[in-house]
């Protein structure tokens, strides 16, 4: 009896306003981003050290607000003289900007466990709207801890000139183009 009333509960949740909230399981997440160098190759990079939550009421997730933040000085490209050159003040500025963030506004199914997903991503104090492509699968339950889950992938394009991230002089062996993605595994708290 105990199990069906807590389940019945849970199932209410959505439907009385309360809301769910998810934590980022930073064993099993990645924010990086790909950028074309000298107009033939691709170089890949990452944030070692960035957060992430997700804020829904609603259980297709349609009234969800996904933050994400990360540490600058954190960047990776396994490569130590160009991870210097961009947390520098040409690229990232990191001593003076030591967050980039993203808050969504909206977010709406396409189809299936796509969907899209608007918000204000801010580098180097320079506010910006962007449109994702996401794709969400679960939740799940998750055999260990017995709490759901769920994996968000998103991705979208920015130009980095937008966020003066690097100068017009860097377009000759950096693309404006920038590819960012961001996967990862939330626990429901």
């Amino acid at each position: 009896m105990k199990k069906t009333i807590s389940g019945f509960v849970f199932f209410l949740l959505p439907f009385i306003g309360l809301s769910q909230t998810w934590s980022l399981d930073k064993a099993h997440a990645k924010a990086g981003f790909t950028v074309t160098h000298n107009l033939i190759s691709e170089v890949d990079g990452y944030f070692k050290r960035f957060d992430a939550s997700i804020a829904s009421s609603k259980p297709d997730f349609s009234d969800a607000v996904f933050e994400m933040s990360a540490e600058t000085a954190s960047i990776n490209t396994e490569n130590e003289m160009r991870d210097g050159h961009l947390k520098g003040d040409n690229f990232f500025d990191a001593p003076k900007f030591p967050v980039l963030s993203f808050k969504s506004t909206s977010f709406s199914k396409v189809s299936g466990n796509k969907y899209k997903m608007t918000g204000n991503l801010t580098i180097k104090g320079i506010t910006k709207p962007v449109t994702m492509d996401v794709t969400l699968l679960g939740p799940n339950i998750d055999e260990r801890s017995k709490k759901q889950i769920l994996g968000i992938k998103a991705t979208t394009t920015i130009d980095r000139q937008h966020f003066k991230v690097g100068t017009s002089l860097a377009a000759k062996t950096v693309a404006d183009e920038v590819e960012l993605r961001a996967t990862g595994e939330f626990k429901q708290n």
